[in-house]
């Protein structure tokens, strides 16, 4: 095991520019995630899709992902996590271009399934090469929440930052006598105001490329051969699936993740109608969700840079995440209440409930994720990493288009509630331990 100061091996570096270089990462992968998040539904609506139509798109992304997830997976542990990730980047502004300029339905399922595709590519390999080279560094036994809170703090400020400009952004090109009719003359109709911050987005995956082609140093691999490819990559999904099987915490956050699957797709798809028609246009409805999507993943990040403390005050891990979910499971409940409520107290509450939703979620994900790094070696990392995100694209996309065709109401908020309730009772009980992976 080396362990000098210098880094890991074939890597120079240490834990703290490990650290620093996965913050980078994680915000500027995110980053043009949150330019999109705040136009996307009322962008797709304005081209003519209903949201029944709006829930089948993003299902086409969501289950890309989930056939994808596994194998993409295998894929970062056999060829490398940087080739794997500049793929992702690479999709992704391909899927963003379709997506912001696309006005048929088609070109809008496909732009949301290669997103599919780079998220499927994304989950997991960045946090795999940090949790790996901080291992090579310091040992199999190396403190890893810190680092985790902070990447996840890192993501979750991205969006926040994207989703403020991307909210921002249509409203002011809206601005005037005749709100967009200059970008729309100018470029056929193609470019609508709403389609600007997914643009934009592009150029920032442009950057993420050249970032992880530069800065993700990893240890010299063996040549990968397609041969090798299609060899090792069924066996690293066999080993991820089997060690869901057997492994009593490990299906726990694999049915939690799915659980906060479906407390998200909730909120993706009704909180922008929501503040459309509380304003009464889409342009001033995307000013007010990516107001409230900000906020809310501003909460995200602060529970994630509190995880630690959670988890000491908590006792342990497990503990930490029920009592993450528990937040958010209240935050939940809140918005299904205040649903049909109209005065300041009910916005009050419901805004209160929005930002308590994404505080959870972000205090339990480091503590999950750090319990699930203790399962697992090197060579299935990002795989198990894969099949957490499966869980929760997939139980995401089944959600979503039940709740698209769920009637207007408490009832879509009630559903997710209620899953996201019996995510978090599992973790009442406490789980068996099982030995620690060998040391890598």
């Amino acid at each position: 095991m080396n362990r000098q100061r210098g880094g890991g091996p074939g890597t120079g570096l240490g834990e703290r520019a490990a650290r620093r270089r996965f913050v980078t990462v994680s915000f500027l992968f995110w980053l043009p995630a949150g330019l999109g998040l705040a136009p996307m539904v009322l962008l797709l609506t304005e081209r003519g899709l209903t949201l029944a139509a709006v829930a089948a798109a993003y299902a086409a992304h969501s289950l890309t992902v989930a056939v994808l997830e596994l194998p993409t997976g295998g894929l970062s542990d056999v060829v490398g996590r940087r080739t794997v990730l500049a793929g992702a980047g690479a999709l992704n502004a391909c899927a963003l271009a379709l997506v912001g300029l696309g006005t048929a339905p088609w070109v809008i399922v496909l732009g949301m399934a290669l997103m599919g595709a780079g998220r499927a590519l994304s989950s997991g390999p960045a946090e795999a090469w940090y949790v790996d080279t901080v291992h090579a560094h310091a040992g199999p036994d190396a403190e890893l929440r810190t680092g985790l809170a902070r990447g996840s703090a890192a993501s979750s400020g991205a969006i926040a930052l994207g989703v403020l400009t991307g909210g921002a952004l249509p409203w002011l090109l809206g601005l005037g006598p005749d709100p967009g009719a200059w970008l729309r003359a100018s470029t056929s109709g193609l470019v609508l105001p709403l389609s600007v911050p997914l643009l934009l987005g592009v150029a920032v995956e442009i950057v993420y490329v050249v970032h992880v082609l530069t800065a993700l140093t990893e240890p010299p691999r063996p040549a990968a051969t397609l041969r090798g490819v299609l060899r090792g990559v069924p066996g690293a999904i066999g080993a991820g699936l089997r060690l869901g099987a057997r492994d009593a915490v490990v299906r726990r956050i694999l049915m939690s993740t799915g659980a906060a699957g479906t407390a998200l797709a909730a909120l993706e798809l009704l909180t922008p109608g929501r503040a459309a028609a509380l304003t009464g246009s889409p342009e001033s409805g995307a000013v007010l969700f990516a107001g409230l999507a900000a906020a809310g993943f501003v909460c995200s990040a602060l529970g994630s840079q509190l995880a630690p403390l959670v988890a000491r005050l908590a006792g342990d891990g497990e503990r930490a995440v029920l009592a993450g979910l528990g937040v958010s499971t209240a935050g939940l409940l809140t918005l299904g209440a205040t649903v049909n409520a109209a005065g300041g107290v009910a916005a009050a509450l419901a805004a209160a409930g929005y930002g308590l939703v994404y505080l959870g979620l972000g205090a339990a994900r480091p503590s999950q994720n750090d319990l699930l790094h203790r399962r697992v070696d090197t060579g299935g990392r990002a795989t198990a990493l894969s099949v957490q995100s499966l869980a929760q694209q997939l139980v995401g996309a089944v959600a979503g288009l039940v709740i698209g065709v769920l009637p207007a109401g408490p009832l879509p908020w009630l559903l997710g509630a209620v899953v996201l309730l019996a995510g978090t009772l599992l973790w009442t009980r406490r789980a068996p331990a099982v030995p620690v992976p060998a040391p890598e």
